[in-house]
């Protein structure tokens, strides 16, 4: 009884309205192949096969409609000669998996600096320009540092070499002015210009130390540049002579661009621009920095002990700064800078 009831309802229905449906179907997807864009077949290969395994389309269309059926694809790209960081890179986030099996380096395709090659790619900034490294020891310790990442992620906050390097190649041409501002700004608040008071009993000995260690560096920089030094005991810093200020802004206007990022790092490292001037002419050692830079804390840890996960980690924290600046010798400038100034 169904079965018939089902069999009246599909004869009742007209012929040519299933006809018209149809053929509305294979226009709706006509124009809809007709509005995508056509590929240029003369910037990519394509592979034309049918596809026999098809049984839906055997099915309702027979055997000669699916033998007319073309199926395109597309083959590989070819691999790129260069491999530039995503601007992630810069944030410390973890960019990807790592893809390479050899670092190397090699002299600039200009023959100005030095390239870090991954395998055959040509390593670039987050802007896509070639890192070129104004030295080879930078270069070499750019490549370690990308060596020595793991296959499971590449992590940039194992790589201050590399950020410091793309940090010279593209912030420090665009906010070098602002760049030396920040650093003049900071400079009457300078580390070693800051003196504990001599008439307390608790902050006598600090006094004592500071004469003793940070007098000898004064002596130095107004034999270097001709001004005397202001020393004060005000926790909100002094005022220096005009002279001593323009001399230095001098100093930093004539230094280039990677010059100018590392000065700025380890500045920011000591809270001393007259240390980090003092470190790149050659008057203080990379272990002679770090005691000035430490002074007053050193000898609170020698008085009330050290606090273990706190001061070593500072000092280690610190040391790896300094030494990697240095090390690395982004700043070729122990000489050069003498001579420009």
């Amino acid at each position: 009884m169904a079965l018939a009831l089902l069999r009246k309802t599909f004869n009742s229905l007209n012929p040519n309205d299933r006809i018209l449906r149809s053929l509305s179907s294979y226009a709706a997807v006509a124009t809809n192949n007709a509005e995508k864009p056509v590929s240029d077949s003369s910037s990519s290969s394509f592979t034309f096969s049918p596809d026999q395994n098809d049984n839906t389309n055997t099915t309702n269309k027979g055997n000669a409609a699916a033998s007319d059926d073309i199926y395109i694809k597309s083959k590989k790209p070819p691999p790129s000669t260069s491999v530039t960081m995503p601007m992630s890179f810069m944030t410390g986030s973890i960019v990807g998996k790592r893809f390479y099996k050899q670092v190397t380096t090699r002299v600039a395709e200009d023959g100005n600096g030095w390239s870090v090659m991954l395998d055959y790619r040509t390593l670039k900034t987050p802007s896509k320009r070639p890192l070129k490294c104004p030295t080879l020891p930078l270069a070499k310790a750019i490549a370690a540092e990308w060596d020595y990442q793991l296959t499971d992620g590449i992590r940039p906050f194992t790589m201050p070499l590399m950020k410091l390097a793309c940090t010279a190649l593209e912030r420090v041409p665009l906010t070098r002015s602002h760049i030396i501002n920040n650093l003049m700004t900071r400079f009457h608040q300078d580390l070693v210009f800051c003196r504990a008071p001599d008439d307390n009993e608790l902050t006598t000995g600090v006094y004592e130390l500071q004469v003793k260690k940070l007098d000898p560096l004064l002596k130095w920089v107004e034999s270097e540049f001709g001004f005397k030094p202001v020393v004060y005991s005000s926790f909100f810093g002094g005022k220096q002579e005009d002279g001593l200020v323009n001399a230095i802004n001098t100093l930093l206007k004539k230094t280039n661009d990677n010059e100018l990022a590392a000065i700025d790092a380890l500045t920011s490292a000591s809270h001393s621009l007259i240390i980090s001037i003092a470190i790149f002419r050659g008057k203080l050692q990379i272990d002679e920095a770090i005691e000035l830079i430490r002074l007053e804390e050193d000898m609170q840890v020698e008085k009330w002990g050290l606090v273990e996960g706190g001061h070593d980690l500072d000092v280690a924290d610190l040391k790896l700064k300094i030494r990697r600046l240095l090390k690395g010798n982004l700043v070729n400038c122990v000489d050069t800078m003498v001579v420009r100034f």
